[in-house]
């Protein structure tokens, strides 16, 4: 395959543009104005390094995903910039081109750029084929980890048509699987399972008792509102955590304990301590 570097080609278009109306841009911020024209007149102009095709159209020539997925891999593979016209042709091609992306998610060795393609561009198509990965996913995760982010986003998107598979996942995940799941579901009030898992992670984690407060408020159960009380007047809560604990109180319909933060670190790198 012949990777092609169309930022390269339309920079060079662009110095000869520039040269050619120099005359006619009075500065830099109206030459920047034009790029936007510019570029649609590259893509449209027959290219000799096309052979006469022009850039815009060359990937609507092509129509089977699997090459314009592996295509797509051979440009990372060579480190050259990726076309937005090659993704775009992909996602065009809607659910036929599902299965090419999901086998290389499938791939564990592919390099995390190109997984985190493949999800965005899975989304992009509205698919519901890489579910079930995204949920092993889920259940194994860390804290810390891009691609689930990205994956969970997707699920997010997917919407009722995800929260019984996660629900499913939720006992055999680990913990940060379950809170990640557990945002998710928070959408979704009247399973037991989800406040009931909310409320396990706030008691045992609480340097997670911001988010999962904010997860607890949305959720909209009530019966969290002694709980997140009794957090808020901790000593051990500080000023940040305390206001994510006093918006879940009050979106769930109780009254925020009022407190004293003069002495709190956080408080008084926001205000000073004058406030």
């Amino acid at each position: 395959m012949i990777c092609h570097d169309f930022d390269a080609r339309f920079r060079a278009y662009l110095r000869d543009w520039l040269v050619e109306h120099e005359d006619d841009l009075s500065n830099a911020d109206a030459a920047e104005a034009m790029m936007p024209e510019v570029y649609a007149a590259f893509l449209d102009t027959p290219a000799d390094w096309l052979e006469g095709q022009k850039p815009g159209e060359f990937f609507q020539a092509y129509a089977d995903p699997a090459q314009l997925v592996a295509w797509m891999e051979e440009y990372l593979a060579r480190q050259v910039d990726l076309p937005d016209m090659l993704l775009n042709r992909i996602a065009e091609l809607g659910d036929a081109a599902a299965p090419a992306l999901v086998s290389v998610l499938a791939k564990q060795d592919a390099p995390a750029e190109e997984r985190m393609l493949c999800v965005s561009l899975l989304r992009e198509i509205g698919s519901l084929a890489p579910l079930p990965m995204y949920i092993a996913w889920l259940k194994n995760r860390v804290y810390s980890d891009e691609l689930c982010d990205n994956a969970a986003e997707s699920l997010d998107e997917m919407g009722e048509s995800a929260v019984p598979h996660l629900l499913d996942a939720l006992q055999e995940a680990t913990d940060a699987g379950r809170e990640a799941m557990l945002a998710l579901l928070s959408r979704y009030p009247g399973d037991e399972r989800i406040y009931q898992g909310l409320m396990d992670l706030f008691n045992r984690y609480p340097r997670r008792q911001a988010v999962l407060a904010a997860y607890l408020g949305r959720l909209g159960d009530d019966r969290a509102v002694e709980a997140l009380t009794q957090r808020a007047l901790e000593d051990a809560t500080g000023y940040l955590d305390y206001i994510e604990l006093r918006s879940a109180i009050e979106r769930l319909g109780g009254e925020a304990p009022e407190r004293e933060f003069d002495d709190d670190p956080e408080y008084s790198a926001l205000f000073g301590g004058s406030l």
